[in-house]
């Protein structure tokens, strides 16, 4: 028998869920039940498309066993793929530990409480232990002659040894502690699966022994009556009349398949008949997927072909911007052997991905304009990866102009393109934002003054990736959209008197200029500015000083120094000064120190912070 270790996360994790998640204790039966599908979902396949397996007697089936004595138990059994011993440690002596070292970190405070946080994270037949102090898990692998029997009591170790099992499959059977003694119980299992696995495609049986007492007084006996019953209805419910179908149906079956402990925010589900015939049934959790901003992410969507499921594993069935939607495609028109290099040069495959999308970017309108509430839940969660759509998906751009939400310096939360646009100015050219930076950073630059005083709208873009995205767009509804912190937005605001400040300044433009060098790209007077002296922005070409920060953090180690155009007040009395002086040192500090203030206003850490405070205080010694 080989006895081994668990890693140090799967001991932290086991106590924690162990210990911090008994109020959720029940969902133990729906992840066991989940995972004997999908060990059922992959054999089905296998028999259906390789050769090697098309010998084994498939029978489909998931048993549910238990004894009510004095030690009781809880078996699961499936006639599924099955599990080597390899398989063994890796899933269930393991775990990846990016997943782990994530689920350990949201386990913190109040989130112990979360068991949504054991489906995230994909350790849900860690849950037994809720309701076991030992657990026995006897596999054999479709195409191997050997079983092997996985025992641990969840606490430091686990051990594997040789066993015997007739058929392909797994048995699972919990030892219940104190904690687990009640799903020793018909009723109880009945109900659980009823509640969480009703769906589950493959038909789950009771195997019960039924009590029943015959006879009068001293003639009186026990008869006891083995008992099978069927208690699901093992119906792939994608494939049923939406009319025959409630809400608690669909929210328990995106439970039982996403391992989601949430209803979702809703659903879409279409059955496509003519040219091509498939079924979608697409869900939209009410949370983001934790991995939704990782290189690595799982996508969401299963592919069945005729009802036998293919894969859950292929990131090409929705376009990486929609990672978040979770659900099914059943496709009667591909072939069910299709590998994954088939299934990315597909016809049907393509033709179904993209009416999908078309599908679920219309709901999402219908939503954003039918309920706005959860619409704005839905932003909340999911905006940024739709912005991505913007980048990514030219031939759908439109419908997710009309999705994507800003900030605004004119309305609370989100706004919409469309929405800015009503409100524009009647003689406004542009449609004007900010971006790079903070929000509280965006909110506060000096640029933003002059647009508030005309009364003029302003986005604030505070997502990193807008300022990837937003230039790519060019126009909404005809109107430009402009980056006021940019230099070309400066000349919509432009009026007669701005001109003769400009011709005025002349000369402290040349003098602040000189004494800046190849620090900056140009100096001009601002048509802008109000309190602030000074402010920076960039070429119109030109990457803004956060988007060139965040290149250079990414290695783009090649760039060339960020050189912004500083823009100066010159109604401002630090302005004047500089005019009035004919002290060069004072100029050239007091030039310096309006560009690193400027830097600093805009969130961007100014290279050499003690120059700049030596600086500071030699021109306040000067003038004080």
């Amino acid at each position: 028998m080989a006895q081994k270790k668990f890693k140090t996360e799967v001991n932290q994790l086991l106590d924690l869920i162990i210990h911090s998640l008994y109020s959720h204790k029940e969902i133990f039966l729906r992840e066991l039940v989940s995972n004997a599908s999908d060990a059922l979902d992959k054999l089905k396949y296998l028999t259906l498309t390789d050769d090697e397996y098309k010998d084994i007697d498939f029978n489909p089936r998931i048993d549910i066993t238990f004894t009510d004595e004095d030690k009781r138990t809880l078996t699961i059994k499936d006639s599924g793929i099955g599990m080597s011993e390899q398989d063994l440690n890796d899933q269930l002596g393991t775990i990846a530990s990016s997943g782990t070292k994530n689920f350990l970190n949201h386990l913190k405070g109040d989130a112990r409480k979360d068991a949504n946080l054991i489906g995230q994270f994909g350790v849900g037949f860690y849950s037994s232990f809720m309701v076991a102090d030992l657990v026995e898990v006897v596999s054999r692998k479709a195409g191997e002659d050997t079983a092997w029997k996985w025992t641990s009591t969840g606490e430091n170790s686990y051990s594997i040894e040789e066993s015997e099992r007739e058929e392909p499959g797994t048995t699972i059977t919990l030892h219940l502690n104190e904690e687990g003694e009640e799903y020793a119980n018909k009723w109880q299992v009945e109900q659980l699966v009823k509640k969480y696995s009703d769906h589950i495609a493959f038909p789950i049986f009771l195997e019960y022994d039924q009590k029943t007492w015959e006879g009068e007084g001293d003639k009186r006996e026990e008869k006891v009556e083995h008992k099978i019953e069927q208690i699901n209805k093992a119906a792939a419910l994608w494939k049923r009349s939406k009319s025959e179908l409630t809400d608690e149906d669909y929210n328990e079956f995106y439970k039982t398949t996403t391992h989601d402990y949430e209803d979702p925010l809703f659903y879409i589900h279409t059955k496509a008949e003519g040219t091509l015939d498939y079924t979608t049934l697409f869900y939209i959790p009410s949370k983001a997927p934790f991995d939704l901003f990782q290189a690595d992410y799982k996508p969401g969507v299963k592919l069945y072909v005729k009802r036998v499921y293919i894969t859950d594993d292929e990131k090409e069935l929705l376009p990486a911007y929609l990672r978040f939607v979770r659900g099914i495609i059943d496709s009667e028109d591909l072939p069910l052997n299709v590998s994954r290099e088939i299934l990315q040069q597909n016809r049907v495959m393509s033709n179904i991905r993209n009416a999908s999308v078309k599908k679920l970017l219309g709901e999402f309108k219908k939503i954003s304009e039918s309920n706005p509430e959860k619409f704005a839940k839905f932003i909340e969660q999911f905006n940024r990866p739709l912005k991505e759509g913007l980048y990514s998906d030219y031939a759908n751009r439109d419908a997710l102009l009309e999705l994507v939400r800003f900030k605004s310096t004119e309305v609370e939360g989100y706004t919409g393109l469309a929405g800015y646009k009503e409100r524009m100015k009647e003689e406004q050219k542009a449609i004007y934002f900010i971006a790079g930076g903070s929000e509280e950073t965006l909110r506060n630059s000096p640029l933003i003054d002059a647009y508030k005083r005309k009364g003029i709208e302003v986005l604030i873009m505070d997502d990193e990736i807008d300022d990837i995205v937003i230039p790519s767009i060019g126009k909404f509804a005809d109107f430009e959209l402009k980056a006021i912190n940019k230099s070309s937005a400066a000349d919509d605001l432009k009026t007669d008197d701005d001109k003769k400040k400009e011709k005025e300044a002349k000369p402290v433009v040349k003098k602040v200029k000189d004494a800046l060098g190849d620090k900056v790209k140009n100096v001009v007077v601002s048509s802008r500015l109000t309190d602030a002296p000074s402010c920076i922005v960039v070429d119109e070409n030109d990457p803004t000083v956060q988007m060139q920060q965040m290149l250079k953090a990414m290695g783009q180690t090649d760039l060339p120094d960020f050189t912004p155009i500083l823009e100066i007040n010159a109604d401002h009395a630090i302005v004047k000064r500089i005019g009035e002086s004919k002290d060069e040192e004072l100029i050239k500090d007091i030039s310096l120190i309006l560009l690193d203030q400027a830097m600093l206003a805009e969130g961007v850490m100014i290279k050499h912070p003690t120059e700049f405070v030596k600086r500071l205080n030699a021109v306040l010694s000067k003038v004080l």
